[in-house]
Order: structure tokens, then sequence, then C-alpha cells
């Protein structure tokens, strides 16, 4: 989708989806963008460090992408060009204004 000029929003956890993702000239697709997702801390408050494949926090971090974060459980939400992430379910609501308003200027920029 990043790759078609769509914009992408992406939640919590789901950022995870993008540990693998490369841009088309093989680089990590959140390097060197700002992003967020659910933090290293936000995992250990809910008992999951040792179930989950990985830390999301760590990966985004790992993949060169310029990780911020709030205080756990605040909502938080990074746009970067097309990219949009939440740092948990908090910010479920203000990760969708923010894509609803990407899209909006997209339509009108046509």
């Amino acid at each position: 989708m990043l790759g078609a000029g769509k914009p992408v929003a992406l939640v919590c956890h789901a950022p995870g989806v993008l540990r693998d993702v490369k841009t088309v000239n093989g680089y990590p697709a959140v390097q060197g963008k700002a992003v967020t997702g659910f933090t290293n801390t936000e995992e250990q408050a809910a008992g999951l460090t040792k179930i989950v494949p990985f830390l999301v926090e760590d990966m985004l971090r790992a993949n060169g992408g310029n990780y911020s974060k709030v205080a756990d459980w605040q909502p938080y939400v990074v746009q970067d060009g097309l990219l949009i992430t939440g740092q948990n379910p908090a910010s479920s609501e203000p990760a969708a204004k923010e894509l609803l308003e990407k899209l909006s200027l997209l339509a009108t920029a046509k």
C-alpha cells in the first residue's frame, strides 16, 4: 500500500506487520520514518513479553525506525508521510482521525 502511494494506519501491535517489509530499494519500510507502536513496558505490564514472538518497540528500532512514545496506555499517534502509527489501543480513535484527514487531503488533491 505504501509503495502504491496509499496511506496506511497501524495501531498497537499492528506495526509488527512491517517487520519484514522492504522498500523497492530493499531497505526496511520503517527505516528513517517516525513511528510508534506498543511499548516494551506496556508489553511487560500485560505480562506478554515471554509470549509474543517479538517486541514491537524493539523491532521498529532495529529496523531503523525513529521510534517515540509517551507514558504507557496514553493515546499517541505519529504520522510520517503516508505511514500513521499509534502506540496502543487508546490510540485507535486519534489514528483513525489522522487516516481520515489524510484520505480527505489526498482526495481533494486529485
